[in-house]
């Protein structure tokens, strides 16, 4: 696409030699000549389009991998090195906040969860490779979209912004079984919104404000 040309044109390749030299030179214990260590087994546009897929579509690294060609630890390597050089050309997802903070008035509630609402919910991303064992595929087998999966709890704001993720969990995990392990402690003014998977938090969380989506 010429958008993305463009932008790789512009924005990233040249500065990425400038970049990548002063990445490199941080290391005071470094013993061989820049440039001497591993090499990177795609190229920096591939590097680019790699990071672009992965942001947008909120991908496993696995799932990555499987469509680059790439052990899981080079994806996360790749992203790391080269994501602070495409933030300053391209506006993608970073934390907005470092720490994790205790909100201790309604006003820095309502800065987090604007109208103090919450929206939780896990999605579910397909397996590129049938698992071998079965025992595996057992596991990783959803009944709901009836093919091996992986998912993800994720509670976010009504702008979208990601308050709180889970770790993936295997396909064959109840939505609410992910949530009576790893449920998000939100303050006693906001509105957990969750759908019918998560029937039983208003019985099992009393103390959580929640709404049913029927």
């Amino acid at each position: 696409m010429q958008e993305f040309d463009d932008i790789y044109n512009k924005e990233i390749i040249k500065r990425y030699s400038k970049y990548e030299l002063k990445r490199l030179s941080k290391r005071k214990s470094r013993k061989r000549d820049i440039g001497a260590g591993i090499i990177f087994k795609l190229d920096v546009n591939d590097r680019f389009l790699m990071l672009l897929v992965y942001y947008r579509l909120y991908i496993t690294y696995t799932l990555a991998g499987f469509l680059f060609d790439l052990e899981r630890s080079n994806i996360c390597r790749d992203i790391q090195k080269i994501g602070k050089l495409i933030r300053e050309g391209v506006p993608i997802p970073q934390k907005m906040y470092p720490i994790t903070k205790r909100l201790k008035t309604p006003e820095e509630v309502e800065k987090y969860f604007p109208g103090f609402l919450a929206f939780t919910d896990c999605t579910e991303q397909h397996v590129p490779t049938r698992p071998v064992d079965k025992n595996r595929r057992k596991i990783f087998y959803s009944g709901k979209k009836k093919k091996h999966t992986i998912k993800n709890q994720i509670t976010v704001n009504n702008r979208g912004y990601i308050l709180h993720k889970v770790g993936y969990k295997k396909g064959r995990k109840h939505d609410y079984d992910i949530y009576k392990n790893h449920h998000p402690i939100a303050p006693k003014q906001v509105v957990n919104v969750i759908d019918l998977g998560y029937l039983g938090v208003e019985t099992d969380f009393p103390g959580q404000l929640s709404a049913l989506l029927c």
